[in-house]
């Protein structure tokens, strides 16, 4: 990973790492990333993370909770004060009060949770002060993706995203954009129109590929798709030109204009991103729906495999030691995670995490080579659905009760966003390769039938339960407790 990063950002996040721990010898804390891409549930996974410590949730598997030796947890300031905050207080009110999904992540942001607990070894009672603070970094799998792009100078770079964008899945998707590419003569002079056309061309087939219907998860420039404070400026408004391998640009030619846009947003956006958030992570889970990436086919399947890759490969991870720590942050434990395994019965929830595993097998095999622990789990932050039975005949049929988002559809009934169902899921193979095969047509050449096409819907979050006493429960989830194990348990040994 050294080679993303230049000398002067390896003395920048070394001083920036011993002051970390400088500091932490007086308040001990643990950076925690959450990443993933759109709608994968990042938001709802801190939301509920917090949620749940702060309000003792049922977590039997998160043994510092379970066994009652977390006395206290409550939200303090976070460290970095350019960093906006999360806004638990307001993703909490969306969910519990309005029951409505929080708003998708945007840009980065971050939170303090510090908790007060006992250790479970007498000798760590000795040595702990008991206290510890996990401070929770959110930020879109967007612009993690960019990272790579340190690597590849601008020609490299157009020559992937045309190879990219002829691909079956995304070939009519580029078209006006690929068509604008062909009209284009690099060695034009540099116009600012131009730049302008072709910058908004390639950015809308990005956006068109992340649509649902395709569910395309390898989409970079990252802040294409979220540009955040920087919309509209020269460091985003440059796209792959068609040029000949080796062609130097010309002085004053649209080829030079893009090529130095392109390493602009190389030395002003990605590379601080990494230096001052990515290089200081502790811990990291990585949310996927890969329901969604299902729903839209074999070739967003693949891409969420392709995206996963990239984004494993892009963390410092390892074990580090007494000396190495001193100066640099490792990611020892990094979480994989299927998110939504309320959308199906408990009876496909191993399934699903086989095709987790599958879909992150060579990117894990990368992280372990250099030390870190990595596992995989199907879990939902916030569980949305209850599960059941209903009888057809004389089967009974297991079943996930909830109410669908307005204008979710089954079969061609659509759901008017109030209305509880009983829905069969459906079963997911029980070959996790099969996910990456082309279903059969049906009999006339036209859709497979109903029966073998996945298809799964979205459903509000739930009422909160509450007590013969009157007190309302935290918010349910399922393997939540499993991820917190994973992620913080042995800090909290």
């Amino acid at each position: 990973m050294a080679s993303l990063t230049t000398y002067t950002d390896e003395a920048r996040i070394a001083l920036d790492t011993l002051a970390g721990r400088a500091a932490g010898l007086m308040s001990p804390s643990l950076r925690i990333g959450v990443t993933g891409l759109s709608r994968a549930g990042k938001t709802v996974f801190i939301t509920a993370f917090v949620h749940n410590l702060l309000h003792g949730g049922r977590l039997p598997l998160f043994d510092a909770q379970n066994s009652g030796r977390i006395s206290k947890a409550f939200l303090e300031h976070q460290p970095d004060d350019a960093v906006p905050r999360f806004q638990y207080e307001d993703h909490i009110a969306a969910l519990v009060e309005s029951r409505v999904w929080p708003e998708s992540t945007r840009a980065i942001s971050e939170l303090r949770l510090t908790v007060e607990f006992e250790s479970a070894s007498a000798w760590n009672r000795l040595l702990s002060r008991g206290r510890l603070s996990f401070d929770i970094v959110d930020y879109p799998g967007e612009w993690l993706l960019d990272l790579p792009l340190l690597l590849k100078d601008f020609e490299t770079f157009s020559r992937e995203a045309l190879e990219m964008s002829a691909l079956p899945g995304r070939a009519d998707l580029s078209k006006e954009w690929r068509s604008q590419n062909r009209d284009c003569d690099p060695n034009q002079p540099a116009d600012e129109m131009t730049a302008r056309k072709l910058f908004e061309a390639f950015s809308s087939y990005l956006r068109a590929c992340k649509s649902d219907q395709r569910a395309l998860s390898t989409l970079p420039p990252g802040r294409f798709l979220m540009p955040g404070e920087l919309e509209g400026s020269p460091a985003l408004t440059f796209a792959p030109l068609d040029v000949q391998p080796g062609a130097k640009a010309k002085p004053g030619s649209l080829h030079a204009m893009m090529e130095r846009r392109y390493e602009a947003y190389k030395t002003h956006v990605i590379r601080p991103f990494f230096r001052e958030h990515i290089a200081r992570l502790d811990r990291q889970i990585v949310l996927i729906d890969a329901m969604q990436a299902m729903n839209a086919g074999t070739e967003a399947v693949t891409d969420l495999e392709r995206a996963l890759t990239e984004i494993l490969s892009c963390f410092r991870q390892g074990r580090g030691n007494l000396l190495t720590g001193l100066f640099s942050h490792r990611i020892d434990r990094i979480l994989v995670a299927a998110t939504k395994a309320d959308h199906i019965h408990h009876e496909s929830h191993d399934r699903l995490q086989a095709i987790v595993r599958r879909l992150a097998d060579r990117a894990i095999a990368r992280a372990d080579f250099s030390g870190a622990t990595v596992d995989v789990l199907a879990m939902a932050a916030v569980r949305a659905t209850r599960e059941g039975t209903v009888k057809q005949g004389r089967e009974a049929l297991p079943v996930i009760i909830g109410t669908p988002l307005k204008g979710e559809t089954i079969a061609g009934d659509t759901f008017d966003g109030e209305t509880e169902t009983a829905i069969f899921p459906g079963d997911l193979p029980e070959k996790p390769g099969l996910i990456f095969q082309q279903p059969k047509p049906g009999k006339d050449g036209g859709d497979p039938p109903a029966e073998e096409s996945l298809r799964f819907v979205r459903f509000r979050p739930p009422r909160l339960e509450k007590t013969a006493e009157g007190i309302t429960l935290s918010l349910p989830h399922i393997r939540l407790d499993r991820a917190l194990q994973f992620l913080v348990g042995d800090h909290l040994a």
